[in-house]
C-alpha cells in the first residue's frame, strides 16, 4: 500500500505518463483520429463551403472528435458553425489541425455568455453563438445581435475572406426558434439590409424556417440557395437538413453558381452538415 507523500508521487507520475501518451494540448482528452473515407481530400477543397448547427446534443464528451472528422471528410475552404460554444470550436479546430492537417483560421460571433451551456467558470462563462472557420485569413469581422432575439439571444457575424482566390463577404447567422415567425421576419430584414450591400456574398446559417416561409421572401429576392431544388416555388425534391425532416439550413449565394450540394446525416447534431461547391459568376 502506498500512502502520504508516496501516493502523491505515484499520482503525479501517472499524470505525467498520461500527458506523454495523450499530449498536453489534446482536445477532448485524446488525439484519437476517426478514420475518414478513402476518397476524403487531403487538403482544403477550393471553392467549397459548409454550414452546420453543431448543438443538440450539446457538451457531449468526445463529440468534437467526430465533428472534426465530419468537417475533414469534405475539407471546405469556409465553414459556418451555429450554436457553437467557443470551447467546442477550439477543440474542433485543434482536431482538424493535429489529426487531419487542416489548419483553419477562426473568428467568433458569440451572442451569449453561458456557464450552464458552455462551461467555464461563473465569472468567466463560455461564449455561445456563431463561428467561422476559413482556410484563408479573415478581416473586417462584425458581430451583430438582432434587436429582438426571441426566446434566446440571436445574431449574425460577417467576415471578409477569400473563395476562388478573390475576396468575398461571408455571413453566418442563426434565427429565432421555429414557432417565432414574426421575430424571424424582423431578424431577416436586419440581415438582408447588410447582404444587399455586397455583390459577392455567401450567407450560411440555420434560418429555422422552410423555403416557402414568408419571413424568407426577402432573402430569396437577394440570393439563391446552393440546392437548386430548394426555393419557394421549386417543383423538385428539396433535401432536408434536420432530424425532423425539414430544410432549415441554407447556403445563400450572390455572385456564385452552385456546382454541387450535399447534406450529410450525422450522429453529432440534430442538424446535418451541408456543403456546396461553387464557381463565380
Amino acid at each position: 500500500m502506498v500512502t502520504g507523500i508516496g501516493a502523491r508521487w505515484l499520482a503525479a507520475a501517472m499524470i505525467v505518463a498520461c500527458v506523454a501518451l495523450v499530449g498536453p494540448s489534446a482536445p477532448d482528452g485524446a488525439h484519437i483520429a476517426k478514420p475518414l473515407p478513402a476518397d476524403a481530400p487531403k487538403d482544403f477543397v477550393p471553392n467549397r463551403v459548409m454550414t452546420w448547427n453543431i448543438c443538440n446534443p450539446c457538451n457531449e464528451s468526445g463529440h468534437n472528435v467526430g465533428r472534426a472528422a465530419e468537417i475533414a471528410t469534405y475539407a471546405p475552404q469556409v465553414v459556418g458553425l451555429q450554436e457553437a460554444c467557443v470551447r467546442d470550436v477550439e477543440g474542433i479546430r485543434d482536431h482538424l489541425q493535429y489529426l487531419y492537417g487542416l489548419d483553419y483560421h477562426v473568428e467568433y460571433g458569440s451572442v451569449l455568455h453561458s456557464w450552464g451551456r458552455c462551461g467555464g467558470v461563473p465569472w468567466s462563462p463560455g461564449g455561445f453563438g456563431q463561428a467561422v472557420l476559413s482556410a484563408a485569413p479573415m478581416t473586417d469581422r462584425v458581430n451583430v445581435e438582432y434587436p429582438d432575439g426571441g426566446s434566446e439571444d440571436r445574431g449574425y457575424m460577417a467576415v471578409t475572406t477569400q473563395v476562388d482566390g478573390r475576396p468575398v463577404r461571408v455571413f453566418n447567422t442563426h434565427l429565432a426558434q421555429r414557432s417565432q415567425e414574426a421575430v424571424r421576419a424582423k431578424q431577416t430584414r436586419v440581415l438582408e439590409a447588410e447582404v444587399a450591400r455586397h455583390d459577392r456574398t455567401i450567407v450560411l446559417g440555420d434560418f429555422n424556417a422552410v423555403p416557402d416561409a414568408p419571413e424568407l421572401s426577402g432573402m430569396w429576392s437577394l440570393a439563391a440557395d446552393a440546392d437548386p431544388e430548394c426555393a419557394p416555388a421549386a417543383t423538385g425534391t428539396c433535401e432536408t437538413t434536420t432530424d425532423w425532416h425539414s430544410k432549415f439550413d441554407y447556403i445563400f449565394l450572390r455572385g456564385f453558381v452552385p456546382l454541387e450540394q450535399g447534406v450529410h446525416p450525422t450522429p453529432y447534431s440534430d442538424h446535418d452538415p451541408v456543403h456546396a461547391d461553387l464557381r463565380p459568376t
